[in-house]
């Protein structure tokens, strides 16, 4: 088994890439048949949008903070793991944002998308799905459409939903939304298209951003789930995400 590392500037993570790299040795990403990732979440999606391009597999085991993409870590048994490792396959959202001087960026999201006001004015925004206008303005601090591994995230703590990783749908979940006051977001199949509409830009301003990705300015952002991208990332069995997204929907 061919292992290479990547571990994130925390002393932590970089005492045990030190470790692990000596005990195992390290190959050349390019020729890794997984890549172990050690850090906290942010180094496990730094590593899954480094490899977007390649078919790779990701054992992430935690040395940061919050932890939730990653197994727990262990030095020991290492590739014994790797072996009886379950998978589990995600595929990102990919963002079209449009600016106000005509130029489109893109970008994917493994956990979301989201649109947020720049100034200290709300921001309005129309919302169309699959070609038809199903919110004609949301007046709000921003609207994030989130994937089932992105739904415990950001998305939860605007309260939104959270999604088991085979559910098939994406969250549509407002940021403080103002107008229509009581809308509290969509459940949409995952193949649905979605377009917002800055409405007022000049005066209501709005950055777009796919994960960490931020385009700013922008006046139109059409989002939807990338399927010929596959990111493989690899669990034990005991600790599996899909088991994980489940129980924290009954966390107190």
């Amino acid at each position: 088994m061919k292992i290479a590392f990547t571990a994130s500037r925390a002393p932590d993570a970089q005492e045990a890439y030190a470790a692990l790299t000596a005990r195992y040795g390290n190959v050349m990403h390019a020729e890794a048949d997984v890549i172990v990732a050690l850090g906290g979440d942010g180094q496990m999606l730094d590593t899954l949008r480094d490899n977007f391009d390649r078919p790779v597999k990701v054992f992430g085991m935690n040395r940061g903070t919050v932890g939730f993409l990653m197994n727990e870590y262990s030095p020991d048994d290492l590739e014994a793991r790797i072996e009886a490792a379950e998978q589990v396959t995600l595929h990102p959202l990919r963002m079209d944002a449009e600016k106000e001087n005509g130029t489109v960026e893109q970008a994917l999201a493994i956990n979301e998308v989201s649109m947020l006001r720049q100034t200290a004015q709300a921001a309005k925004i129309r919302i169309t799905i699959d070609g038809t206008v199903r919110l004609e303005e949301l007046v709000c601090d921003g609207v994030i459409v989130a994937t089932p591994a992105g739904s415990t995230a950001y998305n939860l703590s605007a309260h939104g939903p959270i999604i088991p990783l085979g559910a098939g749908v994406l969250a549509l979940t407002p940021i403080s939304a103002f107008r229509p006051r009581r809308w509290r977001g969509a459940l949409l199949p995952h193949e649905a298209k979605i377009e917002f509409e800055v409405l007022n830009p000049g005066k209501r301003p709005v950055s777009a951003t796919a994960d960490s990705t931020e385009v700013r300015d922008v006046v139109r952002v059409r989002v939807r789930e990338d399927r010929s991208v596959k990111l493989t990332l690899l669990y034990d069995p005991q600790h599996n995400l899909e088991e994980r997204v489940l129980k924290e929907q009954f966390a107190p």
